[in-house]
């Protein structure tokens, strides 16, 4: 298989990623999101492995081995546990409204495709064309963050940032040191754990999860 062959390829698993992302914007239920996040890791994944392939980067492969086993595996059946011991109810709540929202992460594209336009002009990789939507992931997420009212799924947001920045290291620059990756990773890790202890306690303690009657408690002190 040629590497321009191979470019397109990545480039279109690129834009899957892009579009998981907007799939999480418009999700209405927990579950499908957590599913629609493992789709974005493997996603994700098989475009890691194959610029590890086009660049000859063979830490790469080891890369998406770990992104296929902690985005596709490990993080959702945590997730999971996490929606089922909360009993979480399964409609996801929005501060401002589905089409407005993704009204704003079609802006977020655009204002990430021109400001990666000089930087995609000036590099060499074969993998610059991912960088805006590599940004515009993480914009996605981060918006999910804040247009979102549930802690969990500020959590999936927060995740899906991850992922963003991911794709943005391999495509600036082939991927970090794998021993970097393996402590992002383990950070991640450790950090989905964190998030669970924390929603336990604040489920227990404000018997919601709903971040508006925190700040109204918060107010009311």
């Amino acid at each position: 298989m040629s590497l321009k062959i191979l470019e397109q390829v990545n480039s279109f698993l690129a834009a899957l990623v892009l579009l998981t992302a907007f799939a999480m914007l418009a999700q209405r239920r927990i579950n499908a999101l957590i599913h629609v996040f493992m789709w974005q890791g493997l996603f994700l994944s098989i475009s890691t492995a194959i610029v590890g392939f086009i660049a000859n980067k063979h830490h790469l492969y080891l890369s998406s081995v770990l992104t296929l086993s902690l985005k596709v595996i490990v993080l959702p059946y945590i997730l999971h546990v996490l929606i089922v011991r909360l009993k979480i109810r399964k409609e996801v709540e929005t501060i401002v409204n589905i089409p407005m929202t993704m009204l704003l992460g079609i802006g977020l594209v655009i204002f990430s495709y021109h400001l990666t336009r000089p930087i995609m002009e000036l590099s060499t990789f074969i993998t610059r064309s991912t960088l805006s939507v590599a940004l515009a992931t993480v914009m996605i997420g981060l918006l999910m963050m804040i247009t979102r009212k549930k802690a969990i799924t500020q959590v999936i947001g927060f995740l899906a940032m991850e992922n963003g920045l991911f794709l943005a290291a391999t495509s600036a620059t082939y991927g970090m040191p794998f021993v970097v990756e393996l402590g992002v990773a383990l950070d991640v890790l450790i950090a989905a754990f964190i998030f669970g202890i924390f929603l336990f306690h604040i489920n227990t303690t404000f018997d919601s999860l709903d971040v508006n009657q925190m700040a109204r408690l918060k107010e009311d002190i």
